[in-house]
């Protein structure tokens, strides 16, 4: 038998009443308590337990990536502690008071730029994603993601503040060859990626703050490279060179890795662009509906890499048919958008899935959809619908059968 809703909200004002009595009748009897002193730097609450997920059983832990718990988000700004990681040789202590970044190649005018440079020039703040292109490579597999953080969590979006790189090229006085600029890292491996030069004098940036401070370590402290809806890998950390050049490098990370290889045996390289994606981060993996049927709401994220997500559509019964969720504003271009949208879930079964819509017209396919075009050899830039299965019991699955 269903709840009738307003006497669920007579028993939950009842209730509230209650504890509101028993609570002033506490203060009244306990004596009164001297609160934490202040703090040079703020914490959160010791009973708020979202972390980022590290593998356990890493062999080489200073190469590897952790995973934002976007089921536990709110908003659309991830914070700068909770912000995915992917490294490939461990973090660097790099002072900004000697690190430099150096523009020369084919350029007029080769020149170094500190923190302190780069300070001088008027900021830009923008809020974007980023986004590792091996997000969501366990849905190319049956070992699909048990929860939001493992099926997507190497995306996170946050606030970014630096220089456009267009202007300091400009400084350097580009020669007409130059079509691609290496970038590199100043990392142990010296990570360096081709970007073509139309990018760069985009919406690219060097940034040195994120989320109003200065960007962590692990995001690239004291500087980084900002491709928005650009895969992760570009988005060169620790951000040491800019070189100039008539060619793209051909480097490790742009012919071994990166590379998505075709059914027909051959490789797409310098697929850049992310394309539109969402998941729904609750009801999610993991979760339990608690109290039995009834009124419930559908949350999640969703973002594309080719500029602002503009519908997203929720189905509940396998995709057989598509309701519009609403989406919060405001909405940035490469940017998390939270969907949500009302839900009156009557206790059986459900199949529940979202797909989203950008600006270029690009909507989000399903898994079956993906792997007839790319095969199932393809390794990254898994955009596919995300299904997740409610039981009768409110509890959350990945997989169809329990």
């Amino acid at each position: 038998m269903k709840k009738d809703p307003s006497r669920r909200k007579l028993l939950s004002m009842g209730a509230g009443l209650a504890a509101l009595t028993a609570c002033t009748a506490e203060k009244q009897e306990a004596p009164s308590q001297v609160g934490k002193a202040l703090s040079p730097y703020g914490e959160r609450s010791s009973r708020e337990t979202a972390k980022r997920l590290v593998p356990a059983d890493s062999k080489t832990p200073s190469t590897g990536g952790s995973r934002t718990p976007l089921q536990e988000s709110y908003g659309t700004i991830t914070p700068s502690s909770l912000h995915f990681e992917r490294h490939h040789s461990g973090v660097p202590d790099l002072d900004p008071a000697t690190h430099e970044l150096l523009i020369h190649g084919l350029v007029e005018q080769p020149l170094v730029y500190s923190l302190a440079d780069l300070k001088r020039f008027p900021a830009t703040t923008r809020v974007h994603f980023v986004e590792c292109s091996g997000n969501g490579t366990s849905e190319y597999t049956a070992a699909l993601g048990p929860t939001a953080q493992v099926s997507h969590g190497l995306a996170s979006c946050s606030e970014w503040t630096g220089v456009p790189v267009k202007l300091l090229l400009a400084e350097a006085k580009l020669k007409p060859e130059a079509k691609w600029v290496i970038a590199e890292g100043g990392d142990a491996c010296k990570l360096a990626r081709s970007i073509p030069l139309a990018k760069l004098m985009d919406d690219a940036m060097i940034v040195y703050a994120q989320n109003g401070e200065a960007i962590r370590p692990e995001q690239g402290y004291p500087m980084r490279l900002l491709l928005p809806g650009f895969e992760g890998n570009t988005n060169v950390k620790w951000i040491r060179r800019l070189h100039a050049t008539a060619e793209p490098a051909q480097t490790t990370h742009e012919t071994a890795y990166y590379t998505d290889l075709m059914p027909d045996g051959k490789a797409r390289q310098f697929s850049f662009d992310l394309e539109g994606k969402s998941v729904i981060t609750h009801p999610s993996g993991g979760q339990k509906l608690t109290g039995g049927a009834g009124a419930f709401e559908i949350t999640g994220l969703a973002w594309s890499g080719r500029g602002k997500i503009t519908r997203v559509e929720v189905s509940s019964d396998g995709g057989k048919t598509w309701k519009d969720a609403e989406l919060n504003q405001p909405i940035h271009s490469k940017a998390f958008v939270r969907f949500r949208m009302p839900w009156n879930w009557d206790g059986g079964a459900v199949t529940l899935q979202s797909r989203a819509t950008d600006d270029s017209g690009y909507t989000q396919v399903s898994q079956d959809e993906l792997a007839a075009a790319r095969g199932r050899n393809y390794r990254y830039h898994n955009n596919g619908i995300k299904v997740w299965y409610i039981q009768p019991d409110g509890s959350v699955t990945h997989a169809a059968q329990v």
